[in-house]
């Protein structure tokens, strides 16, 4: 087993992958969930120019005027331009120049540039993530992105790495919509922001339709900070020590559940 494989096994075993979600989860209501939101902590102004010039390439006329679209558009661009791979554990430039090479990166990864991508077309955007419970060790999550859509007035729910979104009765719908409705038995329809994209019955039917899958709002990231973190201490410290110790300092992200899907 080379050394990168043992890192990775040693990052999802089950004892250290429960105790990162004993220490970083908290139980919210879903009307203290609404107030949340990336750009929070995230201004245009403290992005990586990277991620300026980038945009430059996804709209050399700039953005649609209706923000679905602007997601839509982001969303079709990265899933051209972005093959994925490995995790990346990098800062935000590093790890968007090395996903435009085909370098790697997993849904997290993803979720993270489209988090920016978001901040620079003034779209108020959120990051989120998927577990099981009970707690299942052959389910690893799974990283989304919602978006508040002003001309429609609502978040609405977006999974960059497949390209693909949620609708009920002609209605976009946002995570904790999904959620509830799935865990309703009722029939949502899948939809994909470009037609040629398909995805797999069983991988949609493990990430979204398994009845344990909980979803969590991942608040408080600076952008800002972690880069300045893992350029510095990433050749010398392991990452999951660099995100210790800014967990340490009162700086780390942390997760929300709603009560209810706790109890």
């Amino acid at each position: 087993m080379t050394f990168k494989k043992l890192v990775w096994a040693l990052k999802r075993h089950p004892f250290l992958y429960r105790t990162r979600f004993k220490l970083l989860s908290r139980y919210s209501t879903e009307a203290k969930i609404e107030e949340k939101c990336y750009n929070t902590l995230n201004k245009k102004k403290d992005l990586p120019e990277l991620f300026h010039q980038t945009n430059l390439l996804i709209f050399p006329d700039g953005r649609p005027d209706s923000d679905w679209d602007t997601v839509c558009a982001i969303t079709s661009w990265m899933i051209r331009n972005i093959k994925g791979g490995s995790g990346l554990s990098i800062s935000s430039a590093e790890a968007l120049v090395k996903m435009m090479n085909g370098e790697g990166g997993v849904c997290s990864d993803k979720v993270q540039v489209f988090n920016n991508f978001c901040v620079v077309n003034d779209l108020k955007v959120r990051e989120w993530g998927s577990t099981r419970i009970p707690f299942n060790k052959n389910f690893g999550g799974h990283s989304f992105n919602e978006v508040y859509c002003k001309e429609l007035n609502k978040w609405v729910f977006i999974d960059v790495s497949y390209g693909l979104y949620f609708s009920l009765e002609n209605q976009l719908l946002s995570v904790l919509e999904l959620s509830s409705n799935i865990k309703a038995g009722n029939t949502v329809e899948l939809m994909f922001v470009d037609d040629s994209l398909h995805i797999k019955e069983r991988i949609i039917n493990r990430i979204y339709y398994h009845e344990d899958t909980t979803p969590f709002l991942i608040c408080n990231y600076s952008n800002r900070l972690y880069d300045w973190f893992l350029k510095r201490l990433t050749p010398i410290l392991p990452v999951f020590v660099i995100h210790f110790l800014i967990f340490l300092i009162g700086r780390s992200y942390y997760y929300l559940f709603l009560t209810q899907e706790y109890d």
